[in-house]
């Protein structure tokens, strides 16, 4: 944090006291800090301390330079604030400022008093600050767990973090309580609650957990980043981090329990998972299995890692030995005690490699089962299979006769590399086994009628027996490459596809799509089903629940599935059958139709997380939903209220005022005076008038019963009507030449209109308002021009929300007329955008459509939109 400046000048650095509680005595150590530094020569000032009124804190302070605070009035009171500016010119070497997470009061150049500290780090000048745990922003809500107080002032953890020391202030929670018994805290009127309620030894233990839990992860930071600078690759057992290897096996829930419970023996210990791939990438384990693991371990507090790795056993000893772990946990193998004889296991392998790694082994109830995943017969399709195995067997036979008949003209060399091409192709065409076969035969071939002596199943030369032997092996060799070569292509392409749907299906459920029956419309696509369904579990009656169908697909998409290239199955099929996908308890996907293999069906379970967080997301998008109408309603209300208490008590008083004088009998009026009093009851009551119309207008707008009947109509009918109550305030300039315009007269009236009283209100009272209209191409414009005060960018969408008033202010106020002129135009298809006056002020632009040209010999006709 200590970094330059841009300017070159050295960056302040930050020195915190932290600390669990109020009380432990930050504010002195800052104190005792400042006293040490200038007693070897450093310049300290008290940019702010908080002494709250205790005498001892004020007494630390002494004789050290204070500079006075900056007062800001709000609401009729007097507060102080750091005075940045004048820290800044006073120019220390080191600034005391307390409290970090303070806010600062309204009207100051910050909100936060962690912002001004870091324009006095800008500056070059180092600060020592004080907060407390509970003021940490990702530690509120868990202190108002503990204690039942929410924090309003908070600081973000990366300004804390990001200090170049901090300070930990410990106080047991005893002499702590003790402190604040002695009246060292509070006042004495709040010691009492605060004894029985905050400052309970129980949260001040947490409390003081959670400083020392989060200290510890920042001191943890800065342990990775010196290993790291230094190039440290051994473990530094500064703190418990348990490593579970998981391989997507039913024995994962076991391994990450008991990893859970050992992590658990050491407070701040970690949990982490990983996950081996091979280096292609492709997956080992189902990607339901691999979910569910990810999930429990979340559940369980730790983290889920995936790394690529070409030898299992190395990845995780590599990523532990990363992630300084000091103990690594992993199952005993599955592979029974023969075949880990002859192949090994993941796990002695790791206690092998581990080093200085503790090596946790589990056993579980998969344990030398010998229940390890084998592969299928084969990838290849039925037709390939036995294509390769009658050529296994024709093959040899008719390259036998072929090489009987020239036998004096090739050697056995020859003979046998010409078997072993024989062998190879086979094993393109029909995979491992029929390539087996074919080498087999091959090698009986050629022993019976080309291996001296000829006839008998005997080798003579014991070259010829090398080269069989090593034809054979060759052959066992290249089928073996081709069969896994095979195997690795459709497991390439079924990932691909799978990732493919799943990220489909993904983007859909992050773009807010309703995708209920997306998801089993893809279904019924990506693996041709007849019929896909997902149900719901529903309570039909005070006891029963029963499934219902939330979405359905009952038809059959022409599509290649995965894996299945070239084959079809068409419904009513000899195949179909019924499959449940349970995604919950609550939740299930039905399907209907052809049989699924394993894999299709552990894709299935990825299929149904995604549906149960469709629906998931669906169902909070409808309760935002209704929030959102319920909160627009309340907020109508409560503006409702606001107009119904100030915009109509206000006419209602000055009729009420009128009224009153014309009735008294003891007043003795001229007759200029009730002139006067009868045109202001007539104005008023006008104004009441138009506000009650602009009111039901409103509630039409928000009904959606407002119902425009359109017809071709002239301007000149419509708005010289608009403007006529303003007389001479308003000048206009109609063109006679406008073409007609299709709208609906009344409506279009009522939006000239709010439009035209809105600029008279707000126009300075000798500079009138000018209403001009124009044609451009298909539409008209009419311009309202006002050289009035004119408002904000950032307010122009603002005032046509309903109710809207910007300061409420003349010269700023605008009511409900804009709101339902912006409203009556959108319904006759016109629009209303506001632009800036040149000079100032502001200018309305009404665009009203042009009537399309009409046949003459036909009649005019209304619509109604």
């Amino acid at each position: 944090m200590s970094a330059d400046t841009p300017d070159g000048r050295r960056r302040g650095r930050l020195t915190v006291y932290l600390g669990a509680a109020p009380g432990v005595g930050k504010t002195f150590a800052m104190l005792d800090e400042a006293l040490r530094r200038r007693s070897r020569g450093t310049d300290v000032v008290v940019g702010l301390v908080e002494t709250h009124g205790r005498p001892a804190t004020a007494a630390k302070i002494g004789d050290l330079e204070v500079v006075p605070r900056r007062a800001v009035g709000h609401r009729g009171v007097e507060l102080t604030e750091l005075d940045v500016e004048a820290v800044v010119a006073r120019d220390p070497d080191v600034a005391l400022v307390d409290e970090l997470a303070h806010t600062n009061a309204p009207g100051s150049s910050h909100a936060k008093r962690w912002q001004d500290v870091h324009d006095l780090l800008a500056a070059g000048i180092d600060v020592v600050t004080t907060v407390n745990v509970q003021h940490l922003e990702s530690l509120t809500e868990d202190v108002e767990a503990i204690t039942g107080v929410r924090q309003r002032e908070t600081v973000p953890d990366h300004v804390v973090r990001e200090a170049d020391q901090i300070q930990l202030v410990d106080l047991s929670p005893q002499a702590l309580r003790r402190r604040l018994a002695h009246g060292n805290v509070y006042r004495a009127e709040q010691i009492d609650a605060s004894l029985s309620s905050y400052f309970r030894e129980g949260n001040l233990t947490a409390l003081r957990e959670l400083a020392l839990l989060w200290l510890a992860d920042r001191v943890d930071d800065a342990l990775t980043r010196y290993r790291a600078d230094h190039a440290i690759s051994g473990t530094w057992p500064a703190r418990e981090r348990v490593v579970v290897a998981v391989t997507g096996g039913p024995e994962s829930a076991t391994l990450l329990r008991r990893g859970a419970r050992i992590a658990e023996r050491a407070a701040g210990s970690e949990l982490l998972a990983v996950h081996v791939l091979a280096t292609d990438g492709l997956p080992t384990a189902s990607p339901a299995a691999i979910a569910a693991d990810r999930a429990l371990v979340e559940s369980l507090g730790g983290t889920f890692h995936t790394v690529v790795g070409e030898d299992v056993a190395s990845a995780v000893v590599d990523f532990a030995h990363g992630a300084n772990a000091t103990m690594v946990v992993v199952g005993v193998s599955r592979r029974s005690r023969w075949r880990e004889a002859f192949l090994g296991s993941t796990s002695a392998e790791i206690a092998r490699l581990s080093g200085s790694l503790d090596v946790h082994l589990v056993t579980h109830e998969r344990a030398r089962s010998g229940r390890v995943a084998r592969r299928g017969w084969s990838p290849l399709s039925a037709r390939r299979r036995v294509a390769g195995f009658v050529l296994a067997v024709a093959g040899p036979v008719g390259l036998t006769a072929l090489l009987d008949a020239a036998r004096d003209a090739v050697g056995l060399s020859t003979q046998v590399m010409l078997f072993l091409a024989l062998s190879v192709g086979v094993a393109l065409v029909g995979g491992m086994w029929p390539a087996l076969a074919c080498a087999v035969v091959s090698f009986v071939c050629l022993n019976w009628f080309f291996t001296p002596p000829t006839g008998l199943l005997t080798v003579a030369d014991p070259e010829n027996l090398l080269a069989l032997l090593v034809f054979v092996l060759v052959a066992a060799a290249v089928a073996s490459v081709v069969d896994l070569s095979a195997r690795r292509t459709v497991q390439a392409y079924r990932a691909r596809a799978e990732a493919s749907t799943l990220a489909a299906l993904s983007r859909s459920v992050l773009s807010g799509e309703d995708t209920a029956e997306a998801v089993v419309a893809r279904l019924a696509q990506t693996f041709q089903l007849r019929r896909v369904a997902l149900e719901e579990r529903v309570r039909t009656d005070g006891r029963a629940r029963e499934w219902s169908t939330i979405a359905v697909a009952d038809r059959v998409v022409d599509t290649v599935a995965p894996a299945r290239a070239g084959r079809r199955h068409a419904p009513g099929g000899g195949d179909e059958t019924r499959t449940v996908v349970g995604v919950d308890d609550d939740l299930r996907l039905v399907l209907d139709g052809r049989p699924l293999p394993a894999g299709d069906r552990q894709v299935l379970e990825a299929f149904g997380a995604q549906a149960g967080i469709v629906l998931e997301y669906r169902r909070l998008r409808e309760e935002a939903a209704r929030a959102a109408v319920l909160a627009e309603a309340d907020a109508t209300r409560t503006a409702l209220l606001a107009a119904v208490s100030h915009d109509l008590r206000t006419p209602l008083a000055a009729i009420r005022a009128a009224v009153d004088g014309l009735r008294s009998p003891e007043a003795v009026l001229e007759p200029q005076d009730r002139t006067a009093l009868v045109e202001t009851a007539a104005s008023e009551t006008e104004r009441l008038e138009q506000l009650i119309d602009n009111l039901l207008d409103l509630s039409r707008l928000q009904t959606g019963s407002v119902a425009p009947v359109l017809r071709d109509v002239s301007l000149e009918e419509i708005v010289p009507v608009a403007v006529e109550p303003h007389g001479a305030r308003v000048v206009l300039d109609v063109p006679e030449d406008l073409p007609l315009v299709r709208t609906d007269p009344g409506l279009l009236e009522r939006v000239v209109a709010n439009v035209v009283a809105n600029a008279v209100r707000f126009a300075p009272p000798d500079e009138p308002v000018r209403v001009r209209a124009s044609a451009s191409g298909g539409i008209v414009e009419v311009r309202v021009v006002d050289l009035g005060p004119g408002v904000p960018d950032d307010a122009k969408d603002r005032m046509f929300e309903s109710f809207q008033r910007l300061g409420d202010a003349a010269g700023h106020g605008v009511g409900l007329g804009l709101a339902v002129a912006r409203g009556f135009s959108r319904a006759v298809g016109a629009t209303l955008v506001p632009e800036d006056t040149p000079g100032g002020g502001l200018t309305m632009v009404l665009t009203v459509p042009v009537a399309p040209p009409r046949d003459p010999a036909r009649p005019e006709r209304e619509e109604r939109a």
